[in-house]
């Protein structure tokens, strides 16, 4: 009787520190089967225009010569050159400047009204400083320009074997206003197209002869350009 009450007693503290140890072990494999809670990555950092850039161009130049009573023309070529300018960018607007110069390679002529000489014109450079204004959407930046800009015409007066009956050349002022789209390849790579109108006004320019003589004309200048463009963001 003793042995039945004291194997009793036995039994019944088995039980309860079985009971006790359940949550005890069941704890790791309810734990589990719960969903790990994992922080999510952070968005990635905006591009940033900030900075100041150089870089190389090719594109098309379109020229319209107005010669007076002379008559008129339009010319067509190539042109190649670099660029070099600076940005900073305040939320996703982007200011700037810019200097660029490119060599061409852009001529046209027209039978002249009053002589019957062929009028001809030849632009090999063109050069501009300008301001630029920009908004961005991360890597691409949509701008537009304007500034003062340079150019350097020869003009001359052939016979009908080309042979020169009068020539000049000059460098003329005036100002350009253009724009373009601009995309960052890689952080400090990035490629641009863009179009830019140039206008130089009339001047007054002497032809001289080979003889010595002299005819004042006065011509009108303007011009267009079409081009590509890498800048390298240093």
């Amino acid at each position: 009787m003793l042995a039945a009450t004291h194997w009793g007693k036995i039994m019944k503290s088995s039980l309860l520190v079985g009971l006790g140890l359940v949550p005890v072990l069941a704890s790791p494999i309810m734990a589990a089967d719960l969903p790990l809670k994992t922080k999510a990555p952070p968005p990635p950092a905006l591009y940033n225009w900030t900075g100041c850039y150089a870089g190389g161009q090719f594109g098309s130049l379109f020229e319209q010569e107005d010669w007076g009573l002379l008559g008129s023309h339009n010319g067509t070529g190539l042109l190649a050159g670099g660029q070099l300018g600076c940005n900073y960018q305040i939320s996703t607007w982007v200011f700037g400047v810019q200097g660029d110069i490119a060599w061409s390679d852009t001529s046209g002529s027209h039978t002249d009204l009053v002589s019957g000489l062929t009028d001809q014109s030849k632009i090999d450079l063109l050069s501009s400083v300008t301001g630029r204004f920009g908004y961005a959407w991360d890597r691409l930046l949509t701008y537009a320009k304007a500034g003062g800009a340079w150019t350097h015409d020869k003009y001359d007066m052939l016979f009908a074997d080309n042979t020169t009956f009068a020539s000049t050349s000059e460098t003329r002022s005036g100002w350009t206003v253009g724009g373009g789209f601009e995309y960052a390849i890689t952080y400090n790579l990035s490629m641009f197209f863009e179009y830019d109108y140039y206008d130089f006004g009339t001047r007054t320019v002497n032809f001289t002869s080979a003889t010595g003589a002299s005819q004042l004309v006065d011509i009108r200048e303007r011009e267009s350009a079409v081009r590509v463009g890498a800048n390298w963001k240093f």
